[in-house]
């Protein structure tokens, strides 16, 4: 049975960003509110816990998965990033964008994609989880909070708790989400191209 926290949008309880950090780094895997849709979350290190988010999610390790950073700083410690990577993503973040990156060796091999060797990296613009990622200091590891059975996200954190809370550890009820997901972005390659337009406006980039 998965614990239910009621955290507020614009001054977080640092009592239970502190109590989802334990779970987070007991191996918990958490759905926690973002600037677009709920996102499915895990510790970055734990494959025990990364396999359970997917199993969740119903995807493979074929499917990107996205690391929740804080900032840009932390971006380069997962991501190769140059100069002109780096002057798009100083506008875009935080922000409602995933960018995919070439990730570095700091990225276990199993969270990367298996034959491009990239990552997903993303800053998301909602404090609750810019909180719980300072207090957990490091990036929370996750993917869109849809269910196999539904097709779409899930936005409602007790409509999530309806049909999760055997699955999940912890269920953050911060506000009600947005449908629309992130605006995806490849820029692992020589020049942006649009993977999926989202919340995020694609024009950051010069799409």
């Amino acid at each position: 049975m998965s614990q239910f926290f009621s955290i507020h949008p614009d001054n977080p309880q640092q009592r239970l960003i502190e109590r989802a950090v334990q779970i987070v780094r007991a191996g918990g895997v958490i759905a926690l509110p973002t600037d677009s849709c709920y996102a499915l979350c895990c510790h970055l290190d734990d494959k025990a816990a990364v396999e359970k988010l997917r199993r969740i999610r119903g995807i493979d390790e074929k499917h990107h998965l996205t690391l929740l950073c804080r900032d840009l700083a932390e971006i380069a410690n997962y991501a190769r990033v140059d100069n002109w990577q780096y002057r798009m993503l100083k506008h875009a973040t935080p922000g409602p964008y995933t960018v995919i990156l070439e990730a570095t060796r700091e990225v276990p091999r199993r969270l990367s994609h298996p034959s491009r060797k990239t990552i997903g990296i993303r800053v998301p613009e909602n404090r609750i989880a810019h909180a719980l990622l300072e207090t957990l200091d490091e990036p929370l590891i996750g993917t869109t909070l849809i269910v196999p059975q539904r097709g779409e996200p899930l936005v409602d954190a007790h409509e999530i708790r309806d049909l999760l809370e055997h699955q999940l550890d912890l269920i953050i009820d911060g506000e009600h989400c947005t449908m629309v997901p992130t605006t995806l972005v490849d820029l692992s390659g020589a020049a942006p191209v649009l993977l999926r337009q989202g919340r995020g406006d694609a024009a950051v980039f010069g799409l």
